[in-house]
């Protein structure tokens, strides 16, 4: 593993990767369930890059895996579980979320007897995404699916640029249009996925896909709906992440509900199978 803290690669057992990946990914205060669904996902992650003919870390030769969550699954030492959550609770959270990993052992996401990509993301608002809604290509376990236990206590962000701070990041002209102007022609949806999220959004003379909108605002999510009064525009997401995938969030209220980690990665995964390693 490429450490991005450390600038160096580490050679480290896979159970203790899978530890700090899903303390870093999920919160531990989630319930057992979900935290079994989370590293089975990131086992699952990590084997498509150590298997033959896998994805290889081109970044970064001679490691399998960075800890850096832009380039992948996030990780943790057992040092910086301790600044975050302190000395006593970090060991109850350690071995909370190595009894998940350990009563998963072995056990990866297949689709049609091959392993899949676990995308997640912490909480869809509602409902996922289809693949093909938000990246280039598609995946037929990828799809979106109703997510009405969506636990987030806050789903809901508000930020506010005005017309000129727009103007400047995204080459707009929405300073010049006249105050008189129909608000839908000075922003408006012009696509939408079926799920409902926006797929391109027009503002002014410029039209985006809301990924990339998501990506240049510094937005929570493409769930994007605004007000336009006077000079600004606020722009209000609804759930955290791209939306395709394992609904953190998601798997949080269905374990509350008492379902199963198989359950609840079969409901975000369409058609898959949990499936021994051999």
């Amino acid at each position: 593993m490429y450490n991005h803290l450390t600038n160096k690669i580490q050679p480290i057992p896979l159970d203790d990767y899978l530890v700090g990946v899903v303390a870093a990914e999920m919160p531990a205060s989630f319930p057992a369930e979900a935290l079994k669904a989370q590293a089975v996902a990131a086992r699952t992650y990590i084997m498509q890059r150590l298997s033959p003919g896998g994805i290889k870390n081109s970044l970064h030769p001679g490691a399998d895996v960075s800890s850096d969550p832009r380039e992948g699954q996030a990780w943790i030492s057992r040092e910086e579980m301790e600044k975050r959550w302190g000395k006593i609770k970090s060991l109850e959270y350690y071995y909370k979320i190595k009894w998940a990993v350990d009563n998963t052992q072995g056990q990866v996401i297949t689709y049609k007897s091959q392993l899949i990509f676990p995308a997640f993301h912490a909480s869809c608002g509602g409902s996922t995404e289809n693949a093909e809604e938000v990246w280039v290509t598609s995946a037929p376990y990828l799809k979106g699916v109703p997510c009405p236990f969506c636990a987030d206590p806050n789903p809901d962000r508000q930020v506010t640029y005005t017309l000129a701070d727009l103007d400047q990041k995204l080459k707009t002209n929405l300073s010049a249009i006249p105050v008189s102007t129909s608000k839908n022609k000075v922003v408006a949806i012009t696509k939408e996925t079926n799920t409902g999220r926006p797929k391109e959004i027009k503002l002014g003379n410029k039209t985006y896909s809301a990924t990339m909108l998501r990506e240049m605002l510094n937005l929570r999510s493409t769930r994007i709906t605004w007000t336009l009064t006077d000079d600004k525009i606020t722009f209000t997401t609804k759930g955290y992440g791209h939306g395709v995938g394992l609904c953190q969030y998601g798997a949080k209220g269905l374990a509350e509900q008492g379902k199963s980690y198989n359950e609840i990665l079969k409901h975000y995964y369409t058609g898959v199978e949990i499936t021994e390693m051999r």
